[in-house]
């Protein structure tokens, strides 16, 4: 009986000291005593990440006294830091020489040309700045009159924001990127000309949120590719069947999407399958795209379980796509994950490495995202964006129709690398612009050697870039005198062929086209609606006078009753609308 109760007051005590909880404190700065956000923290004993917050400092629960802790960031040396929980810890990181940073630059979504990193510090001041993405400020046409931005045909962010909506959960600011909200809908395609590959157009006119400034609209088509006059695909389905999958809006979810991309797969495109959690390995050794028989029935079989060791089918993927090369084909891995790996490399940073290495492989890759909870959000657009491809999110059945039937060859089919747009604007005609949107992550703009990096662009893609403007007084007479023989701008269109390393461009002049918002077209007139919505959630500080019956308004007055996703936007406001109004009371 003694013995027993021993036994029983030892195991208490051990508990008791099992969970006893710790707070390991600190902050991290870089040599000049610059506070660095988003550095990565990678915690030794139990392989969790962290990351620094707006200030630099960081707060991690332990369980031990004693740990380390991994500090990692693009452009600096990686530290190992033995920190004890009793300590405040501080942490100074050094930054890697030029040679070395060079090879592993820092990638931008847009970046003003000649605007010194020492301009933008003022950006991160306020509550309104997040630890991940920074809202773009405006700008001084006189001192920086070039800009660019890269441009893709990823859409992940608006179908994730309507998965928290629907769930009747608050938006993370850093999960709204207006770019991808706007590449959703695909507004108001027009196919180029036949002897051309895109075809830009540009529209002016006041801005809706704020009577003083203007809304610039440049309009971006892709050329649409017709799908039997394709050449064969060499695709690689890499699907994540780990533990983690294990749920109906995940691995259940991605097999009906992939049964979908199947039908739409013809005699000469062939696929293999890669699948990793408890074991990688090649589920379906490469076929025709003819057997599809096969290939549904090696999709059915699949089952979750076990960790997600993402390293190793990521470099099994590659593998196999590369042993079935097709030249002058489309070589591409679609990876479908909720991009939880907690095997082998772990942060975006490790990511990066791994993936750059096969950029210039030939083998494009297609990301789509499932899940909730520990869905990754930013690995997966990491791995996306140096893959040379292209991102979704797959919230249900219906978006799955609409990324891999509906849009397949926009999804699928490049029609150009490395895209990007400059933007040269006329001091005479704008005083300061805002780019909407293409926000960058905090630690690239800190980074003094980071680059745009350009995106790919699918078949039959439309896009619109807004820029708010603030107008002069050139401007603003030519409106009164009705003149419309001004410039606004200078757009040069940049990018590469597929498979070719040969860089192209487009120029196209903007015109001071300007008209009422009123007389505008509906697509233009539904992006603002779009922008607005997503500002909204980002609460950004450009928008404060903004209110959710205004966009309702906008949206309601300049969408189409047959077009289904433009219907769903507007009931989607209203949600937002219900749900944050009543957040709003309750504080």
């Amino acid at each position: 009986m003694r013995a027993a109760f021993h036994t029983a007051l030892f195991i208490l005590l051990h508990l008791s000291l099992c969970a006893q909880k710790f707070y390991v404190r600190g902050e991290v700065k870089d040599e000049a005593g610059n506070v660095l956000q988003n550095v990565t923290i990678l915690q030794q004993k139990t392989g969790y990440i962290y990351h620094t917050g707006f200030s630099g400092t960081f707060g991690i629960v332990a369980y031990q006294r004693t740990d380390t802790l991994q500090f990692s960031m693009q452009g600096y040396f990686t530290q190992k830091v033995f920190v004890d929980a009793d300590k405040y810890v501080r942490v100074k990181m050094k930054q890697l020489p030029a040679s070395a940073a060079n090879s592993k630059r820092v990638k931008l979504s847009s970046l003003t040309k000649n605007l010194d990193r020492e301009d933008q510090k003022e950006w991160y001041n306020g509550s309104e700045t997040y630890a991940s993405l920074l809202e773009n400020h405006f700008i001084k046409t006189a001192k920086f009159p070039n800009t660019g931005m890269a441009l893709n045909v990823d859409r992940a962010s608006y179908s994730n924001i309507r998965r928290f909506i629907n769930l009747k959960s608050l938006v993370p600011p850093d999960a709204v990127r207006i770019e991808e909200m706007l590449n959703y809908f695909n507004l108001d395609y027009q196919s180029p000309p036949d002897s051309k590959l895109f075809n830009i157009t540009s529209n002016i006119s006041n801005c809706p949120w704020n009577a003083e400034n203007q809304l610039l609209y440049i309009h971006f088509n892709s050329k649409k590719l017709n799908l039997d006059s394709l050449p064969p695909s060499n695709l690689v389905f890499l699907i994540d069947v780990s533990g983690s999958m294990d749920m109906p809006n995940r691995l259940p979810l991605l097999k009906s999407a992939f049964r979908l991309m199947v039908n739409n797969l013809r005699d000469k495109d062939s696929v293999a399958i890669v699948t990793y959690g408890g074991v990688t390995g090649v589920m379906l050794n490469t076929v025709s795209g003819a057997e599809k028989e096969k290939i549904l029935k090696a999709i059915d079989e699949m089952e979750p379980g076990g960790n997600t060791p993402g390293e190793s089918g990521i470099k099994l993927a590659y593998s196999v796509a590369r042993n079935h090369f097709i030249k002058n084909g489309n070589n591409r891995v679609i990876l479908a994950t909720d991009g939880d790996f907690n095997v082998g490399l772990r942060t975006e940073d490790e990511l990066d490495s791994l993936i750059s290495k096969h950029q210039k492989s030939g083998i494009y890759l297609t990301c789509l995202g499932v899940g909730m909870g520990n869905y990754k959000d930013s690995k997966i657009q990491t791995l996306s964006k140096k893959g040379n491809g292209n991102f979704a999110y797959l919230d249900n059945f219906k978006e799955a129709e609409k990324v891999l039937m509906e849009e397949f060859t926009k999804t699928l089919y490049a029609v150009a690398d490395n895209v990007y747009m400059n933007v040269d604007f006329n001091p005479e005609y704008v005083k300061e612009y805002r780019l909407i949107g293409f926000d960058n992550k905090v630690g690239a703009l800190r980074d003094s050697l980071s680059v745009i990096e350009g995106g790919e662009i699918g078949s039959g893609h439309s896009m619109l870039a807004l820029f708010e403007i603030v107008p002069t007084e050139i401007n603003k007479g030519a409106i009164k005198d009705h003149y419309e023989n001004g410039k606004l701008a200078n757009i040069r269109l940049e990018y590469q062929l597929p498979g070719q390393s040969e860089n192209l461009n487009d120029d196209f002049a903007c015109k001071f086209n300007y008209q009422p918002f009123n007389k505008l077209s509906k697509a233009c007139q539904f992006s603002a609606a779009v922008a607005m919505f997503g500002s909204v959630l980002r609460n950004s500080p450009f928008t404060r006078n903004v209110d959710w019956d205004q966009i309702l308004t906008l949206a309601q007055n300049s969408s189409g009753s047959e077009n289904s996703l433009q219907t769903e936007f507007i009931q989607l406001v209203q949600e937002a609308k219900n749900l944050y109004e009543k957040v709003k009371k309750r504080k």
